[in-house]
C-alpha cells in the first residue's frame, strides 16, 4: 500500500496574480524570444532580423509591436542615404532586465540540445573576456547550486483561494 501524498500548500493559494503566467503572456512563444536574442546580439533592423532568422513577416511585425507596447523594446528612427525614415528597435531598460533570463535558457539549451561541436554562440565578459552564466544567489548573498535549496512561499501579493 502507497503512503498517502500530503496536499501541497501551493494548492491553498490563487494564482490569479502569478507574475511567472504574466510575463510569459509576453515571452513565452518562441519567435518573442529569437527577436531578443537577435536584439541582444545587435541585430537590431527588421530586414537584418529577417535575413538572419527567416521569421515571417507578419510574425516579426506583430512580435515587435507586443515587444514596444509592452515597453521591453523601444524604436529609434534612422536613414540611410535615399532611403524613407525606418526604424531600429533597441532595448528599454526593462528590455535590458531579461538578459539574466535570456542567458540562462541559453545555458540550458546549451547543456541539453546543443550539437556535438558545441553551443553556436557564447556571452563573453567584454572586460576580462571570460564566460557569462547566470547563477541563483539569495538577498544575503549565498549562491544556490541545487534548485532543492530553494523553498517557495507566499509573497507579499499572494492571495488565499476561496
Amino acid at each position: 500500500m502507497q503512503p498517502t501524498l500530503a496536499r501541497p500548500a501551493a494548492l491553498d493559494w490563487s494564482v490569479d496574480a502569478c507574475t511567472i503566467g504574466r510575463a510569459m503572456g509576453i515571452l513565452g512563444e518562441k519567435w518573442t524570444v529569437v527577436v531578443l536574442r537577435e536584439v541582444f546580439t545587435g541585430v537590431r533592423r527588421f530586414a537584418d532580423m529577417r535575413e538572419r532568422t527567416g521569421i515571417p513577416r507578419q510574425v516579426l511585425t506583430n512580435r515587435l509591436a507586443s515587444l514596444v507596447e509592452h515597453g521591453v523594446l523601444h524604436r529609434e528612427p534612422y536613414r540611410e542615404p535615399g532611403a524613407r525614415v525606418r526604424h531600429e528597435y533597441r532595448l528599454t531598460a526593462k528590455g535590458l532586465d531579461l538578459y539574466p533570463v535570456l542567458t540562462a535558457v541559453m545555458e540550458w539549451g546549451d547543456r541539453y540540445l546543443a550539437d556535438a561541436q558545441g553551443p553556436p554562440l557564447e556571452m563573453a565578459h567584454r572586460d576580462c573576456g571570460a564566460r557569462v552564466h547566470s547563477e541563483l544567489h539569495c538577498a544575503h548573498g549565498h549562491r544556490i547550486d541545487d534548485p532543492r535549496e530553494v523553498a517557495p512561499r507566499p509573497g507579499p501579493g499572494a492571495r488565499r483561494r476561496s
